[in-house]
């Protein structure tokens, strides 16, 4: 079964959701959905209360430790971080009561060619139990590739069974943002979940475009239900209209 993974995203120290593709160096072309006037510590103690483990804190560029460490202490070992995470930085957030480290951009170099070493160096550092791989892609013309740097850089690896395969060993678990429909609320990218529900070799969350609670169910049909999913714009604590946080909650049980 589909299950639902919460997450709290970090911007500027704050908790936001903002549009995937508009993420940049330049602030000016960003999109922001909702900020929250509540701190990142009010989130993890609410999925803490309703017993939701495996979400993820994100820092969406620099200014968000204090936030990060916040949540991570308000729900201890429920919940992974990611944003800046390297080989040297990784111990310290297993310390700081993550669950478990997630990295995209520390396994590419600056032009995103794909760099094993790093890969082995984080997985010596914390473990492959305790390592979340994080395949956020993008479009391409043939098929999809992972995107780094806020999403902005395409990498020279493609999503397909055979890369996941690549890294299984390396890894507890995928995190894959659909970069392209995030913060959207327009809808899921059914060809991809379809893709990743038919590999089933590691847990994988998505995330991207989901705007109901029907998505969940689709998502659950499409992949057979080896897929867990998050959403973000939609979800009513995060402003949103379309999808309801404690209905969510109700249907796992």
């Amino acid at each position: 079964m589909t299950h639902f993974r919460p997450c709290i995203d970090l911007h500027n120290g704050r908790v936001k959701q903002i549009v995937g593709g508009s993420l940049s160096e330049d602030e000016s072309q960003l999109r922001t959905n909702f900020e929250s006037e509540q701190p990142s510590s009010y989130y993890a103690k609410l999925y803490q209360r309703d017993k939701l483990r495996g979400g993820h804190v994100i820092k969406l560029g620099g200014g968000n430790e204090e936030a990060a460490l916040s949540a991570l202490a308000s729900y201890p070992g429920g919940l992974q971080i990611g944003g800046g995470i390297t080989p040297e930085n990784a111990p310290e957030w297993i310390a700081a009561a993550a669950s478990h480290v997630i990295v995209t951009s520390a396994l590419f170099d600056d032009q995103g060619q794909f760099l094993p070493h790093i890969l082995s160096q984080l997985v010596e550092a914390v473990g492959a139990e305790k390592l979340v791989i994080d395949l956020s892609c993008r479009r391409t013309t043939t098929g999809w590739s992972v995107a780094m740097n806020r999403w902005q850089t395409i990498t020279d690896m493609p999503i397909s069974t055979k890369t996941l395969d690549m890294l299984a060993n390396s890894c507890d678990e995928f995190l894959i943002h659909a970069a392209d429909v995030e913060g959207k609320c327009q809808g899921i990218d059914r060809e991809l979940v379809s893709m990743l529900g038919a590999w089933r070799g590691r847990p994988i969350t998505y995330a991207g475009g989901i705007n109901s609670i029907d998505d969940f169910e689709l998502i659950d049909q499409l992949s057979g239900g080896t897929i867990d999913a998050t959403v973000g714009s939609a979800l009513d604590i995060f402003g949103g209209s379309q999808v309801n946080y404690s209905e969510l909650v109700t249907r796992r049980s």
